[in-house]
């Protein structure tokens, strides 16, 4: 089975593609990006990008890219846990990435942290070129989920590691109803007071929804080159680690 995704999109416009709608939703909601993470995940996602980032702690990575990069979160905290050469962060959203760029200036870790805007589904590097490879909260956002880890693959060095960190369905009752409730009609609220986009948030629950998470996510994995994968739930199965070898 391939996985699309094309059934949820940020904005009902049939004539965009997915693609240029998320570019376009997260070029809206990048000034209120960090401050809505925050709040809407209460505060864990800082300590789930640290357990994704301990994936990699043994293999010493010298060249990562940090796909879906976004604000920055990661590809800043890559530098600062692992020191290594260099960390590529590369989205979609231009204006994600500005704001990501002032953060890496504030750290002073320009000489360490380059970003560029890109596809993840058409990587601009040579075959080989990544000791590791990250995505936080990028795959679910992809047109076709397979293509954009057939590049990944492709980019990364054999036996190199891919760690990605993406949102799952609880299935523990009452947790899974909880979680559900908050994300189908809570989350959204906050959104469109704050965002000013009440449409990012509604897409942030559909897409969870449509995800294949899991076990369905390690058998895409699976077709698409990667080795030794396995799935690590966090705080309940709302979040998940992914990891996967080449």
């Amino acid at each position: 089975m391939s996985y699309t995704h094309n059934e949820v999109t940020p904005y009902d416009d049939a004539t965009d593609s997915k693609k240029s709608q998320v570019e376009g939703m997260f070029d809206n909601i990048a000034p209120y990006y960090d401050l809505l993470n925050k709040v809407l995940s209460l505060g864990i996602d800082k300590s789930w990008r640290k357990k994704a980032i301990q994936q990699l702690e043994g293999d010493q990575p010298k060249v990562i890219l940090d796909v879906a990069t976004g604000t920055a979160d990661v590809a800043i905290a890559l530098a600062q846990k692992l020191q290594p050469e260099k960390v590529v962060g590369l989205d979609l959203s231009n204006e994600m990435l500005a704001v990501g760029q002032k953060k890496i200036d504030k750290q002073s870790l320009q000489n360490m942290i380059s970003l560029q805007q890109g596809d993840s589904e058409n990587l601009p590097f040579e075959d080989n070129t990544f000791d590791a490879i990250t995505v936080a909260f990028g795959v679910r956002n992809f047109e076709h989920l397979e293509r954009g880890l057939s590049e990944m693959q492709r980019v990364l060095k054999p036996g190199g590691k891919m760690v990605v960190l993406e949102f799952s369905q609880p299935r523990i009752f009452p947790f899974k109803q909880l979680f559900n409730l908050y994300f189908k009609y809570i989350l959204p609220l906050i959104g469109r007071v704050t965002s000013k986009d009440p449409k990012a948030y509604k897409y942030l629950y559909e897409s969870v929804q449509a995800f294949p998470d899991g076990q369905h996510f390690v058998s895409v994995l699976e077709k698409t080159g990667f080795k030794s994968n396995q799935c690590i739930p966090l705080s309940l199965g709302i979040c998940s680690i992914y990891v996967g070898k080449k």
